[in-house]
């Protein structure tokens, strides 16, 4: 990284130390409940074995499991105009249009845009099978586009002037194969700014989609205590929620548009958690370089379990070497999370390069399948 880039550097290795505190404490605070509840049954002869569902209650497997239990969430709607970012082997963009889910299945595949970074020869070689499932797309009217670079979206000819509902990154990574973690968290960091700085300039512009009635989950006895609601954040005129909450979404009228937004979906587990892709999007690190501008931000609309049986056929695939063939074990545990992002309302000051959009907000259709 040049010289501009050190504030940068910096700001967001800051950002990943406080993160790995959060995270230390979390964990200590958990193996002291681990060892308390423990000792408390040793004494009890007849007190069934805690499993780890008790012990770690809404933790990796535990939480996995809870997620795989419930409807999955669909987050588009038969009228929506797709762009797909990194696509690998193109079995997303197919679950899309063969055995779709029931309430994409009148979706028009001509609004489905499906692109991969490699170039066509590139993608055919690291991923078998991905002819046979490209020739079907094109078959049935889907834009199939190689060589194009999530971070520069607005300059590839084929997508510049047009605008999208939905921009959805699964599973993003910078794929340079570095070893020093922390190195390895900064580039991907990097990555997502510079996505969603170019997202931004190529998302439907409209009104702002509202999370609206928030189905509250009954809490048990065995719930931790950290689950309690936190105070209520400041006012910005946008409504907020838990990103963990279950929710009950209107569907809006289709005669407003609501403004676009970008799906990144990641698993829930360190070292992707470390990315901390909520902050980065809400609250983006000041930009120290002259040729970038500044990130615009975004609002955390929801974020959800990704559930890959809901996509019938989806094969993830990861970028280098035998994790291209989808052996690699980094990130193994957990679930799989998407969080949604629209852009929000900044006010105009001299020389703002601008976000400026509608203020009014309309309701976000959940999609879910019944």
């Amino acid at each position: 990284m040049g010289k501009g880039g050190k504030g940068l550097k910096s700001a967001l290795q800051s950002q990943q130390s406080r993160f790995k505190a959060k995270e230390k404490v979390k964990q200590a605070a958990l193996v002291a409940e681990q060892k308390a509840k423990k000792n408390g049954l040793k004494g009890n002869k007849n007190a069934p074995v805690a499993g780890p569902s008790t012990l770690v209650k809404g933790k990796g497997k535990a939480k996995a499991s809870l997620a795989s239990s419930r409807r999955p969430t669909i987050p588009f709607k038969p009228t929506d105009r797709i762009l797909l970012i990194g696509e690998g082997n193109f079995s997303f963009a197919r679950s899309l249009v063969e055995d779709t889910p029931l309430i994409l299945q009148s979706l028009p595949p001509k609004n489905i845009t499906a692109t991969a970074y490699d170039s066509e020869a590139e993608c055919y070689e690291k991923y078998p099978g991905t002819q046979e499932i490209v020739s079907l797309l094109k078959e049935k009217g889907v834009e199939v586009l190689f060589s194009v670079d999530g971070t520069c979206l607005e300059k590839h000819a084929s997508l510049k002037g047009k605008k999208w509902d939905r921009i959805v990154w699964n599973f993003p990574h910078a794929g340079k194969g570095i070893a020093d973690q922390d190195r390895n968290i900064l580039s991907n960091q990097v990555l997502i700014l510079d996505f969603l700085r170019s997202a931004a300039k190529i998302l439907r512009q409209g009104p702002v989609p509202s999370v609206v009635v928030p189905r509250k989950k009954k809490k048990s006895a065995d719930d931790d205590d950290d689950d309690e609601e936190a105070p209520p954040p400041e006012d910005t005129g946008i409504p907020t929620f838990d990103e963990n909450e279950d929710y009950q979404f209107f569907v809006p009228d289709d005669t407003v548009k609501p403004r676009g937004t970008v799906l990144i979906t990641l698993r829930n587990v360190a070292p992707y958690t470390i990315w901390d892709v909520p902050r980065l999007a809400k609250n983006p690190p000041p930009s120290t370089t002259g040729h970038k501008p500044p990130n615009p931000r975004y609002t955390l609309l929801r974020s959800f379990a990704f559930q890959r049986e809901a996509w019938k056929g989806y094969e993830h695939r990861m970028t280098k070497g035998e994790r291209a063939h989808g052996t690699g074990k980094t990130g193994e545990g957990g679930e799989d999370r998407t969080w949604e992002f629209c852009l929000r309302d900044e006010p105009v000051e001299a020389g703002d390069s601008g976000y400026i959009l509608n203020a009014n907000t309309v309701t976000l259709g959940s999609g879910r399948r019944k």
